[in-house]
């Protein structure tokens, strides 16, 4: 049986664009007859909010959206994830790092640089057992990079098209010692049985990076899917700053969840304005290769009413 996942962070309330993609990767799983886990990326202990996990599955359940078994939270697989960074090392395809973001920022706005402001230089990278021990003794704690610089990976996202993307050495292991995402999402998605990963296109460039961890381990390398955003009148990523865009602001302000159910399909071209829809009669409406390709720009009065309004454009 096929199976995907929604894998929100639990350090704040969903807005209607983290609703809108667990709608996808609902009607993903759903119309293969697979089965949807809800995964909690919650490792990140200073952002992790423990009221959200359940205002986040709340919400889920309100708009219909239901998942298969118990939600699993990362927090408590972490003896997985070290299992993974050990083989890694022992394949000896990650090196300790000791550059700061600041560095690596200064590194790339630097003359001579050819970076991009998010590419690691790799000044790292060659040190001698000596140069690291001198590091550990003025005091710096080593992140885990990944020897990737210059490899390529090429997939075919199912909502993205074609991708080609030129990896740097990336974390696999933060400084503080918690496993970093692009590790832990690879050992989750293979233990699980994910076959289609399907998220924000905020993180397409991540999944190039997870596919390659996914070949050094030897696990499983599932489809991708990755959604356009919706965003804000300005174009800008969506906040809490720009009005009422959780479910339960929609519903203090008069709305129910199926008027923004309603208002998810309508954004992903599945249903009229305000046309009454339910997750199970959208499955019949569900074609991947006719979802939009484009972010979804909000209509501004959306965000200040509530009631049946159109809910936005595609720029």
């Amino acid at each position: 049986m096929p199976s995907g996942r929604f894998a929100p962070t639990p350090s704040g309330p969903l807005h209607v664009g983290n609703l809108r993609t667990a709608l996808v990767a609902w009607l993903f799983a759903r119309s293969d007859a697979g089965a949807l886990w809800l995964r909690f990326d919650d490792l990140d202990a200073e952002a992790v909010r423990a009221e959200h996990y359940r205002s986040q599955a709340d919400d889920l359940r309100a708009l219909g959206l239901g998942w298969d078994g118990e939600p699993v939270r990362q927090s408590e697989r972490l003896a997985l994830y070290r299992e993974a960074l050990a083989e890694l090392e022992a394949a000896d395809v990650v090196y300790p790092c000791f550059c700061s973001r600041r560095e690596i920022r200064e590194a790339a706005q630097a003359p001579n640089g050819s970076l991009a402001g998010h590419d690691y230089p790799g000044t790292c990278r060659d040190l001698t057992p000596a140069d690291r021990t001198d590091r550990q003794a003025a005091g710096r704690t080593p992140a885990l990079r990944v020897r990737a610089a210059g490899t390529v990976v090429d997939f075919d996202d199912r909502l993205a098209g074609p991708q080609h993307h030129e990896l740097d050495d990336f974390v696999v292991m933060r400084n503080d010692g918690t496993p970093a995402y692009h590790l832990v999402n690879v050992v989750d998605d293979h233990a699980m049985g994910i076959d289609l990963v399907v998220r924000g296109d905020d993180l397409l460039p991540s999944a190039a990076r997870q596919l390659y961890v996914a070949r050094l381990l030897g696990r499983s390398e599932p489809a991708q899917a990755h959604v356009p955003l919706v965003l804000a009148p300005d174009g800008s990523r969506l906040a809490k700053r720009h009005g009422a865009v959780g479910l339960a602001e929609r519903v203090a302000g008069g709305e129910t969840p199926a008027a923004v159910l309603s208002f998810l399909a309508t954004s992903l071209g599945l249903a009229e304005p305000a046309e009454p829809v339910t997750p199970a009669g959208l499955l019949a409406r569900f074609h991947p290769e006719a979802l939009p390709r484009e972010p979804f720009v909000l209509d501004p009065a959306w965000l200040t009413a509530t009631g049946p309004r159109h809910p936005g454009s595609r720029p």
